[in-house]
């Protein structure tokens, strides 16, 4: 079976220290080092985890080079952050999680995970922001919790 591709926002690693996000989390990061998944990342999740403690910064570097895929920044991902941004889906004093679902979507992710339910795993973002792709051409972008993260053998 082909990996699946799942763009992690900063809250995924940081869930490896929350005790209540932890073994999700964990599970996901477990399906990457397998080869069942390729995370994809960009440089806000990066530049997020520059100031998180050693061991969440530690996460990333455990998975090896072949298991992480960057997403670049690109002119459309900004563009797409920015039409997010202006439809009032996110504040635009949180650009970074406008920035997170825009890049899952231009890097055509299978999935974004995310523990953000502020701004990103809620129904009534989820609907916005898959407007707002719809409108411009893109696909469909799944979100969901690590927790709801999961491969069939495991229901």
């Amino acid at each position: 079976m082909k990996p699946l591709r799942v763009y992690a926002d900063t809250s995924v690693f940081g869930g490896v220290a929350d005790p209540e996000f932890a073994a999700p989390s964990r599970k996901l990061f477990g399906h990457v080092r397998q080869g069942r998944v390729v995370l994809l990342v960009s440089l806000v999740v990066v530049e997020e985890l520059r100031g998180a403690p050693p061991a969440i910064r530690q996460v990333l570097e455990s998975l090896g080079a072949g298991a992480v895929a960057p997403v670049d920044l690109t002119p459309e991902v900004i563009e797409l952050r920015d039409a997010y941004l202006a439809a009032g889906i996110v504040p635009r004093r949180y650009p970074d999680d406008a920035t997170h679902v825009a890049a899952a979507t231009v890097a055509r992710a299978d999935a974004i995970v995310s523990w953000s339910f502020k701004h990103i795993v809620r129904v009534d973002k989820m609907k916005a922001y898959n407007r707002v792709n719809f409108e411009l051409g893109f696909g469909v972008l799944s979100i969901v919790t690590p927790q709801e993260f999961r491969f069939e053998e495991e229901d």
